[in-house]
């Protein structure tokens, strides 16, 4: 027998967390605070750190890229601002009791950028391909959130089923995979979705445009165009750009350039729902002991690190997890270490017992792009020169981060945010010593035991103790020095409205406006 869930276990705990209520709406529509009136059209540029990894959304690796495409993909279910998983492309869906079995009815008279309907044809090819099923290439897994997918089969037109190896209750998070065009040739080139905006042009390391799907099932975007031009320079270019008109919004200041534009422009504050930390190479000396890594943590002052970067805008974690995960987000984690961060002596003796009584020298390598990881690592090797250790900073284009840092694991450490889909696997699955994300090289066999069983898990209860677990082993271990889920600072036009966050990385531009 079938059970209807229209939200999983983790959007329900999120909504707790949220202090939001269910809602069975389709789309929303943003209002501002002062009630404006909406102008409909108009154009906008948005600012952006990075340059595009691929326009073919089953390939990509970073989260600047997957905000941008948020608005010209999306699944047979998307999220909403409030963390409610909400059918897209399917008009509904059930779950197996055992959560091994997902079908989706699809809704009619939704189409592709290209005019065409989407069918049962296009949805089992787009899951198929992110899976690894296709026949023509078998075994090359997309996306590996749909590793566990056994198979896809239409039941019917208007019906397809998902079949896991295992059961796991929050897969449903990871129907938010695009659904594409199965005669799209080139997704890398001509990315086709069903989103309120269509892709229009692409220029490498400069711009991508998207203009309004007027053909959109739901909700119409306001906007009739939007550029997100990306500025390389994560400090000086900001400014003058915003000071000079070239920029409607941009979504990643400091604290001190939020100050020098809150004049000129509305500065809204948020959370970026990240796992800001200083990332330690656990397969690199010296940060292979484990003693090395609890002295960094004793070191590193993280309301420090939030009052000096962040203007005391932020909240503190102690693991791999983030706040907005509401009831699995472990808060007693976050002073292990001592009650403010800091603890000497403590660090030395540690030190000395790894073999490293005077201290050590290392890199922290940072993309040059996001100006708030930079003034981080700067922080931070400040504060380890308490305990002898000298942390060189070594600034590297974006590209270069992904290609060597986060792919490559040529790194001894680098400070960055992580982002995650609306499960908590998407975070502390990364830390399973299989898993192709494990960029740090975590190893622990009770934490490879303690994560899977915490996926197979079909209890609420049990994955919440088990996903504990494993935050308590990684801040035991530590796997690396958890810091903060940043705030975000965002200025935006004082002509515009309607600019939202949502509990995941996502810049939704379908509800941003032209305010009379």
């Amino acid at each position: 027998m079938r059970t209807k869930r229209l939200l999983a276990f983790v959007t329900a705990a999120m909504l707790l967390a949220a202090g939001c209520s269910n809602s069975s709406s389709q789309n929303e529509t943003a209002a501002s605070s002062e009630g404006a009136k909406v102008k409909e059209g108009g154009e906008i540029v948005v600012g952006v750190q990075q340059d595009i990894d691929t326009l073919d959304r089953h390939k990509t690796e970073t989260a600047g890229t997957r905000e941008i495409l948020f608005n010209i993909y999306e699944g047979l279910v998307k999220p909403n601002s409030k963390g409610e998983l909400l059918p897209a492309v399917a008009e509904k869906y059930s779950i197996s009791d055992d959560g091994k079995e997902y079908t989706f009815d699809l809704r009619k008279g939704v189409k592709f950028h290209n005019g065409n309907e989407v069918t049962a044809e296009d949805v089992k090819y787009s899951l198929d391909r992110a899976a690894g099923l296709l026949e023509s290439d078998q075994g090359n897994i997309l996306d590996s959130n749909l590793k566990s997918v056994e198979k896809v089969t239409i039941e019917d037109e208007d019906t397809v089923k998902v079949t896991l190896k295992e059961g796991d209750t929050e897969f449903i998070a990871y129907m938010t995979t695009a659904i594409m065009p199965k005669d799209n040739a080139d997704p890398a080139k001509d990315p086709i979705g069903t989103g309120p905006f269509k892709f229009e042009s692409y220029t490498p390391q400069d711009k991508l445009v998207i203009v309004k799907n007027n053909d959109y099932y739901g909700t119409p975007a306001h906007l009739d165009k939007v550029t997100f031009k990306i500025i390389a320079d994560a400090d000086s270019s900001v400014i003058l750009a915003m000071q000079n008109g070239s920029i409607d919004i941009y979504p990643y200041l400091t604290a001190d350039q939020a100050s020098q534009l809150k004049k000129d422009f509305n500065i809204e504050v948020g959370s970026t729902n990240l796992v800001h930390a200083l990332f330690l190479n656990n397969a690199e000396k010296p940060f292979d002991d484990v003693r090395v890594r609890q002295a960094l943590c004793y070191l590193v002052n993280k309301k420090e690190v939030i009052d000096m970067v962040f203007d005391g805008y932020g909240q503190e974690i102690g693991s791999g997890v983030f706040p907005s995960f509401g009831l699995y987000f472990d808060k007693d984690l976050v002073d292990t270490y001592d009650p403010d961060n800091t603890n000497v002596e403590k660090a030395k003796e540690l030190l000395k017992e790894a073999g490293y009584p005077d201290g050590f020298t290392f890199t922290i390598t940072v993309p040059s792009n996001y100006q708030p990881h930079i003034d981080t690592a700067q922080v931070i090797a400040e504060q380890l020169k308490k305990g002898g250790i000298t942390a060189k900073i070594e600034l590297v284009e974006w590209a270069s981060w992904v290609s060597d840092v986060y792919l490559g694991r040529k790194f001894v450490s680098t400070v960055i945010g992580l982002d995650a889909d609306l499960a908590p696997k998407a975070l502390l699955g990364r830390y399973d010593s299989e898993s192709t994300k494990n960029f740090v090289n975590f190893k622990s066999d009770d934490y490879d035991k303690a994560i899977r069983a915490a996926i197979a898990s079909t209890s609420q209860d049990e994955k919440v103790k088990l996903y504990k677990e494993c935050q308590e082993i990684l801040n035991k271990e530590a796997a690396s020095v958890y810091i903060q889920d940043p705030a975000s600072l965002v200025a935006v036009n004082k002509k515009l409205a309607g600019y939202t966050f949502y509990p995941l990385y996502v810049q939704d531009m379908s509800l941003v406006y032209f305010a009379e």
